[in-house]
């Protein structure tokens, strides 16, 4: 009898904004691979800075107890102010990257919703309070929020919170002049995979967070962040004249419970 194949639990948890971190790989790696974002090495530091080829933009991460751990610095351009982003340390991977593969993208899609609002309303999310600026997930533990008047619009932010007390988990902060298509790169709805989150999700209230778990083949798990470098390298190649036969998927031999 074959040996059985090796497999994963892995958890797709809903709402993805409460998933915690994960793996900065997920962010870092295509960034380097994909995107060709160069990286300093100072094994002394305990940060990661990365650089877009043209200069313009800057990555780090860096752990801040009392801040931001992931912020990008953007310089003017020609039809653009400098802007900024920052996220802070339980901000899933997931939506970061998001935000990163939107700012790489060498096409983007003329569909791509320029008002991040609306993705939210297709969504039902809702104004806070009748008059309240901003929009509040349906479970009440997502916040996003623009600051400024009617002539001059400001600072986007993004938050995460839990409890009575609206315990911030974490937050996403966005300068003036942040293209709308970024920010609005945040409303992905999917689920996030983590293992072992039952260490680290935030919290574990049945109400507010769906766990799925499902076994995967470990090979599968393992391959995952390779196929996204892949995916992301794909944008900035040339497709065929004549494109071959369409691929078969991989059977994924994955159960759910």
């Amino acid at each position: 009898m074959p040996p059985t194949p090796e497999t994963v639990e892995v958890d797709f948890i809903t709402p993805r904004h409460l998933a915690d971190g994960g793996d900065p790989a997920w962010i870092t790696v295509p960034l380097h691979r994909a995107c060709d974002w160069s990286h300093g090495n100072d094994p002394l530091m305990p940060r990661v800075l990365l650089s877009s080829p043209d200069q313009k933009a800057l990555l780090r991460l860096e752990p801040d107890p009392d801040g931001q751990w992931w912020t990008l610095n953007h310089a003017a351009e020609a039809d653009r102010p400098a802007w900024y982003a920052s996220f802070g340390a339980r901000t899933p991977v997931e939506l970061i990257a998001a935000f990163t593969d939107a700012l790489t993208d060498p096409a983007p899609a003329a569909s791509t919703p320029s008002d991040p609002y609306e993705p939210l309303r297709q969504s039902a999310w809702q104004p806070p309070a009748i008059g309240a600026d901003g929009l509040v997930s349906p479970d009440g533990t997502a916040y996003v929020q623009r600051l400024g008047t009617a002539q001059e619009s400001g600072a986007w932010f993004v938050t995460a919170s839990l409890g009575p007390e609206r315990k911030p988990v974490w937050q996403a902060r966005f300068g003036e002049h942040t293209p709308a298509r970024l920010v609005a790169a945040l409303t992905d709805p999917h689920p996030a995979a983590r293992t072992g989150s039952l260490r680290s999700l935030p919290t574990r209230d049945p109400d507010v967070v769906t766990r799925r778990t499902t076994d995967v083949l470990a090979v599968h798990v393992a391959a995952a962040l390779e196929e996204r470098v892949h995916a992301l390298a794909a944008r900035h190649t040339v497709p065929p004249t004549t494109p071959g036969p369409p691929r078969q998927p991989p059977a994924r031999n994955s159960r759910s419970r």
